[in-house]
């Protein structure tokens, strides 16, 4: 007799979360049994006899609660389906069929339609009338059971579609869906249907669990510790599940750099975090290093936190975790470069700044904000040292045109600006790059692979670096952003920075994060702006889609910030009342000014608030209402969201617009604004409020 295997599938995990904690730990016992073994003497089986699967059996946690087990006709394979009160526990299983698909091998799990059938469709519709017009058999191979083949075939809309999306495996509405949003039917073939010839054992439930696509639902689980942290925190299954999609992005081997691209929800960083630790595992050899690296200290931060949930203390030794500027702080003061990197908002930068001002040309008529975007836009990310480099310099995307003798007249600017912070001893970030680029030339590439989350808002100069940080080889690089989530205003192409992705991009569409509902709204704050896919070609939201529907967010306005702070405060009472921990809410202001009063309200009335620091990862155990701003949540979820102060001049920001009289540079300030109030949007789960007092937004879509 072959070895008993227990598989677990993500239903058991939702279920076992919304129990009461009193009796999580009786499940937690029960599973560890039957985990050693599902044949053990005192595991009572007892068969359900109205069951949507002949296979399923009622087992007894205790007085109260029942387990639902897919107990195996013949094989040794065990699955922990379902649990819940007994009457609950029973209803599930009448309503819900675990089978093997004969086309694609895959172990599917959908809702089967209880009590008094509805009626088939006579006919199917007429191929102008039908949502989808594909043939039979290509139904079959995307995974639709052929029992509801004619329900699918006389679908209408996507609303039809959406109204049975329970009673389709999810693998098949996903399928189904993308070929609705205008996905070739092509590509959604090479992503979902089994290639022709492939041997398909329909009852043979060992091989289906071996299968990537029955991977995101089901999970074999032979180790005791691993089993403990799953139930502990059965609600972070990215620990565990992953799409076939992510499965294939972290495991294959790519001949050279990878970039993966993917909406806010989809997964990136989550594949980030896997592929890291599968390189670890598989390609890095004794002695190497990989380096995980992202825009903002606080992402990073909370990237190496939940990567110690995954990762071995041992396999945590071979990864290191930095954001870019950390990284070459680090690398310069390591060789000796002592110098201070500076950013524009201290004083040290701004008082060469004013020296440096005083050298203008008054005939060129030139406003202060001009010189500074020049500085940032042109004389920074190009390196220009010098005025013959000036002239040379590209200016594309520049509002105001220069000729080569007004470009002489502004030069001088800028030798004295860095003449000022030569003297000061300080660097600009991107001059602190080149400075490390320079050094690594003349030494040995310090990781075997680098992997590199939110990549939209990095510079061309960061770009290179990075490329410089890895020999170009098999598992060398893997890139991953999105252009809608940019809000830092820098615009990078991958080829021109030596990273070659040709043949090897790769699109995430599924949000798991957000309901449907969010993910409409967040994306329409960005609808008819222009998106890059980091490497000169342009990216959409099309086939962008949760699978989860919930509430429509609540957008509501008010006289003056008191009357909004009081009704954000109630409604936060209101949902601690129904259960939800003050942890899971979070509200968040353009900047934290915004979010003051909403939290002198809640201490007020004794609520216990937790600031977000920049300087740490969120701790879920450390009770509070979140406070934070924009920038903070970036990378962050949480099950509520209130977005507060979204008015007139807050969002877009005054300041952030009128830095600047460049119109090309306003422009991308307020795409910047826009790309920040979408992903504040999309850090909540299941539910969002966004509120204003006075004038609300013109970015806010009702």
């Amino acid at each position: 007799m072959s070895e008993i295997q227990v598989a677990i599938s993500q239903d058991f995990f939702n279920a076992f979360a919304d129990i009461p904690r009193a009796k999580q730990k009786k499940v937690q016992e029960f599973v560890s049994k039957f985990r050693n073994n599902p044949q053990a003497s005192g595991i009572n089986y007892e068969k359900i006899n109205d069951a949507a699967n002949p296979g399923y059996r009622s087992v007894r946690i205790d007085q109260e609660y029942r387990g639902i087990v897919l107990k195996p006709e013949k094989g040794n394979v065990y699955l922990l389906m379902w649990v819940d009160k007994h009457d609950d526990a029973y209803d599930w299983a009448r309503r819900h069929k675990c089978q093997i698909n004969p086309e694609t091998g895959t172990l599917q799990l959908y809702e089967v339609v209880v009590g008094t059938p509805t009626a088939e469709p006579t006919a199917v519709l007429q191929e102008a009338q039908a949502l989808l017009t594909l043939r039979d058999r290509e139904f079959l191979r995307l995974g639709v059971p052929e029992e509801l083949l004619s329900k699918v075939k006389a679908l209408a809309s996507m609303a039809e579609l959406e109204a049975i999306k329970a009673q389709l495996p999810v693998e098949a509405f996903e399928a189904l869906s993308f070929l609705a949003d205008g996905i070739p039917l092509e590509e959604v073939m090479q992503e979902y249907a089994v290639p022709d010839g492939v041997a398909i054992d329909p009852e043979d439930i060992a091989v289906a669990l071996a299968r990537v696509p029955t991977q995101r639902r089901f999970t074999v689980v032979t180790d005791e510790l691993e089993l403990k942290q799953m139930l502990e925190a059965p609600l972070s299954q990215w620990r565990v599940f992953l799409h076939p999609t992510q499965r294939r992005l972290v495991e294959r081997s790519w001949n050279g750099p990878v970039r993966v691209l993917g909406g806010a929800g989809t997964g990136k960083t989550v594949v980030a975090m896997h592929r890291a630790r599968y390189l670890v595992k598989q390609v890095l050899k004794p002695g190497e290093k990989l380096l995980l690296t992202t825009f903002t200290r606080n992402l990073a931060s909370d990237i190496e936190f939940n990567l110690r949930k995954i990762c071995t203390p041992e396999q945590m030794k071979k990864i290191e975790v930095a954001n870019i500027d950390a990284w070459v702080m680090r690398f310069l003061k390591r060789e000796k470069q002592n110098v201070r990197i500076v950013y524009s908002d201290m004083d040290d930068y701004e008082r060469c700044w004013q020296k440096a001002l005083a050298l203008q040309d008054g005939s060129l008529e030139l406003p202060d904000s001009f010189y500074q975007d020049e500085w940032e836009r042109v004389i920074l990310p190009q390196r220009v040292l010098s005025q013959m480099d000036y002239f040379k310099a590209s200016r594309i995307g520049r509002g105001v045109p220069l000729s080569r003798q007004q470009r002489a007249k502004v030069w001088p600017i800028f030798e004295e600006m860095r003449l000022q912070m030569h003297q000061a001893n300080i660097v600009t970030l991107p001059d602190a790059t080149f400075a490390a680029l320079d050094l690594l030339i003349q030494k040995t590439p310090p990781y075997r692979a680098v992997i590199v989350d939110e990549a939209q808002d990095f510079g061309e100069e960061t770009l290179r670096l990075l490329r410089s940080l890895v020999d170009a080889q098999p598992e060398d690089l893997m890139i991953v952003g999105d252009g809608h989530q940019r809000i830092y205003g820098r615009k990078s192409s991958l080829g021109k920075c030596g990273i070659n992705i040709r043949g090897r991009g790769r699109k995430l569409r599924i949000n798991y994060r957000t309901t449907e509902q969010i993910r409409r709204f967040a994306t329409a704050i960005l609808e008819g702006v222009s998106i890059d896919d980091m490497d000169d070609g342009s990216d959409t939201t099309v086939g962008y889609r949760s699978l989860v529907n919930g509430d429509i967010p609540v957008l509501k306005g008010f006289e003056n910030e008191q009357e909004e702070a009081v009704w954000v405060v109630d409604e936060i009472e209101r949902l601690l009342q129904q259960g939800l921990e003050s942890q899971d809410i979070c509200v968040v202001g353009r900047t934290i000014s915004q979010v003051k009063t909403v939290s002198h309200e809640l201490t007020h009335r004794s609520h216990v608030v937790h600031n977000l620091s920049r300087e740490s990862s969120d701790d879920s155990k450390i009770p509070g209402v979140r406070l934070a701003n924009m920038h903070r949540v970036k990378g962050l979820e949480f099950k509520v969201v209130f977005l507060v102060g979204v008015r007139d001049g807050v969002m877009p920001l005054d300041f952030a617009l009128n830095k600047s009289d460049d119109p090309v540079e306003k422009r991308s300030a307020e795409i910047s604004e826009r790309a920040l109030l979408h992903v504040a949007g999309t850090r909540a789960v299941r539910g969002l409020y966004v509120t204003w007092s006075g004038k609300p937004s013109p970015f806010i879509v009702k």
